[in-house]
């Protein structure tokens, strides 16, 4: 019976008359989450490897698709990350133009889902263009520099580094706490997973949600610095964030637990791709 309601709620049309369970939809949603596990997984092994000193690699997406594309499969795991960001791209689209529920309706769900969109296809093509040989994206750090030196010249251009530092902090204590409730559960069907395994999933999901939302803090707080100062050098992207937990008193241990929490938040991503409900 249980299955019949689901199959029923998956298979009724959302407002603009699409199915909310488009399959096709479904799949490239679920490549997306894969394409993202993988970056975060290699992102927090480079970032581990730092914390210890084993590694000069930039622990960010220019990072991890150097270290990807040095492995004997390289090639194989490039071409699925430039899947699963396309295809995450189209189903936030999708998702924006078609909501499938009452609550995606919602003027702030839809644009979210939109922003996300764009975020994804971006991503999408910077690995596209490293694949087939047309070189690597620029690395997180220089893309905050760059694009703080550009925000300064504007007018009140300090102001808005300041307000754009608080809302990345602001992100990261929201996705912190959204990750500390659970929230991500409610998208998850985990029916069918022994309590043990369903366990790891929730502990996967918050404490890999409570690192990504360290790394958005970190990032406001040094933009909020470089606009107080007016040095757009000081603005810090994934890679120089991470390393600045190691300047911390807690030294090198800090980086390494945030580290582990990216990796979990990679795997809790695979996750997602095999049991998030679509």
């Amino acid at each position: 019976m249980a299955t019949t309601r689901t199959r029923r709620r998956r298979s009724r049309p959302t407002a603009a008359g699409r199915p909310a369970g488009n399959g096709a939809l479904a799949l490239l949603g679920r490549a997306g989450f894969l394409a993202r596990g993988i970056m975060y997984v290699v992102i927090g092994w480079i970032a581990l490897q730092i914390a210890f000193g084993h590694t000069r690699q930039q622990a960010d997406r220019t990072g991890a698709l150097h270290a990807l594309s040095s492995t004997p499969f390289g090639e194989v795991a490039l071409w699925i990350l430039v899947i699963g960001f396309f295809g995450m791209a189209l189903w936030r689209l999708a998702e924006a133009a078609w909501p499938p529920s009452a609550e995606a309706r919602k003027a702030t769900k839809r644009v979210v889902a939109a922003a996300k969109g764009v975020l994804y296809a971006v991503l999408g093509y910077g690995v596209l263009k490293y694949a087939i040989g047309l070189g690597a994206p620029q690395s997180s750090d220089k893309q905050s520099v760059d694009l703080t030196a550009t925000l300064m010249h504007e007018p009140g251009g300090q102001a808005l580094a300041v307000i754009a530092g608080l809302i990345l902090i602001g992100a990261g204590l929201y996705l912190g706490w959204q990750a500390w409730r659970e929230e991500f559960m409610k998208d998850m069907q985990l029916g069918g997973l022994s309590p043990r395994a369903r366990r790891v999933v929730e502990w996967l999901g918050r404490i890999g949600g409570i690192a990504r939302g360290v790394i958005f803090i970190v990032a406001g707080v040094f933009l909020i610095v470089a606009g107080v100062r007016s040095q757009p050098g000081q603005a810090k992207g994934v890679d120089s964030s991470l390393r600045e937990l190691a300047a911390t008193p807690a030294g090198p241990w800090l980086l390494a637990l945030v580290a582990v929490g990216l990796i979990m938040f990679g795997l809790f991503s695979c996750c997602e791709a095999r049991w998030r409900r679509f």
